[in-house]
């Protein structure tokens, strides 16, 4: 039996060649895509004017694990046996391996589900009072649910998902785990649903939910809960950092300056200018501008680096050039080395570099979120009064219908009266509350 995963940047067996492109293929092909792409939604970085956004529609706030995102594919393998990947941003898939993780479908521990695409990150938690070291448990917390045993939810709201999500998926698995207790031990990794909020529940998410945490964190992820699932960059989900987190995925390009050949030099035969690979070098950043660009990948700015940095840098032994580094903005605007991301094949496309540099210079502070909780509030509150009159009215409104159909009084607890099913009330308010809410 397998046993808890210890690396969330390498969290299984790594698949490649054909075997790629099959699973590649295959997902594309349950989401109906030709792309072959990573399927998952990408936020856009907070601004001023997201906070009139928010006032405008509802929207689930939970925090931004500072762990490494993931889509979790439950499928079969070739002799019909319960399979899971991980599928990173890179679109590269990872096997998890046999028995490392079950998922038994509702009223029956042995079955499991296929054809299902769940989209979380997955964290290394610090189990307390686990002394000195600490000890960690690896978790994967979901925040959305793309397909379940084959059925695209993408088109429902966010709310419809994560129900589904925990009504088909995780309530089963959670009662595996109690009725089991001793399998938690063996098990690649503890999925868990993230705890959400209301989009106006700042002050618990800042004073309550983020210094408890027993992982990382480096902000807030704001979801929209009426709209659908969207594959790429997704204006209705909005990444809030705060501002010493606010920061941007760019190739770094070292370029070394050029020596001219002093007495020694053309003593020892060096006769031409060369490169002096002991000299700090400049750092040129490139931002990402697609493929089938006629530059894929155009300079964007130099990032500053003092000796001391350079040092440590070389101290790590590793190649520096052609490599994907994050970086964020000091108070002298210059761009700073924060680490490489090894998990991204690519630097932040020019669109996001855009978002994040309007959050930067329009940023929103924590306060500026506390004191805008109260409006957000005020309008929830409106929208969901109007959407139950309008609801009442329209329940009225069948009822008399009915009443003229029959030809008679509608009977006790009739069209009027009726609980109507989640799936036949659309989009209509008003929802149940955040699922995982804490």
């Amino acid at each position: 039996m397998s046993g808890p995963l210890d690396k969330i940047s390498a969290p299984g067996l790594k698949i490649d060649g054909e075997l790629l492109f099959n699973m590649r293929s295959e997902v594309a092909q349950m989401l109906d895509r030709k792309n072959l792409s990573f399927p998952g939604a990408q936020p856009v970085s907070f601004a001023r004017r997201h906070l009139d956004e928010l006032c405008r529609q509802d929207y689930y706030v939970c925090e931004k694990s500072d762990g490494m995102r993931y889509l979790l594919y439950l499928t079969t393998g070739s002799r019909g046996e319960e399979v899971q990947y991980l599928i990173d941003r890179k679109n590269d898939y990872w096997f998890i391996p046999p028995d490392g993780l079950h998922f038994p479908v509702p009223r029956d521990v042995s079955g499991f589900h296929v054809n299902t695409l769940i989209d979380g990150e997955l964290v290394m938690d610090k189990l307390p009072g686990s002394g000195n070291p600490p000890k960690y448990q690896p978790k994967y917390l979901v925040f959305d649910c793309m397909v379940l045993d084959g059925n695209s939810l993408m088109n429902r709201t966010l709310d419809k998902r994560l129900a589904y999500f925990k009504e088909r998926i995780f309530e089963p698995y959670q009662k595996l785990l109690d009725d089991y207790p001793e399998e938690k031990q063996f098990m690649h990794f503890i999925v868990e649903l993230k705890a959400m909020q209301f989009s106006y529940g700042m002050e618990k998410m800042f004073k309550e939910i983020l210094p408890s945490l027993p992982h990382g964190n480096d902000g807030l992820i704001f979801t929209c809960r009426m709209t659908d699932y969207k594959h790429g960059t997704d204006q209705n989900i909005l990444k809030w950092k705060p501002e010493a987190e606010n920061s941007i995925d760019f190739l770094l390009k070292l370029e070394f300056p050029l020596r001219q050949p002093d007495a020694q030099d053309v003593a020892e035969g060096v006769t031409q200018p060369y490169v002096d690979y002991d000299a700090i070098p400049v750092c040129n950043l490139h931002v990402y501008a697609g493929d089938g660009r006629e530059e894929r990948d155009p300079w964007f700015a130099t990032m500053y680096i003092d000796p001391d940095e350079w040092e440590s840098l070389k101290r790590l032994n590793e190649p520096l050039d052609e490599r994907v580094v994050e970086c964020f903005m000091d108070s002298q605007k210059r761009w700073r080395y924060m680490r490489f991301r090894d998990d991204k094949t690519n630097a932040n496309h020019i669109s996001t570099v855009e978002s994040v540099i309007e959050s930067i210079t329009d940023r929103v502070t924590e306060e500026d979120l506390l004191n805008a909780a109260k409006g957000i509030r005020d309008e929830w509150k409106r929208r969901a009064a109007e959407d139950h009159s309008r609801m009442k009215k329209e329940a009225e409104r069948k009822r008399v219908a009915s009443v003229g159909v029959n030809n008679g009084p509608a009977p006790l607890g009739g069209a009027g009266g009726m609980k109507r099913k989640a799936d036949e009330q659309g989009n209509a308010r008003p929802s149940p509350g955040p699922p995982g809410k804490s």
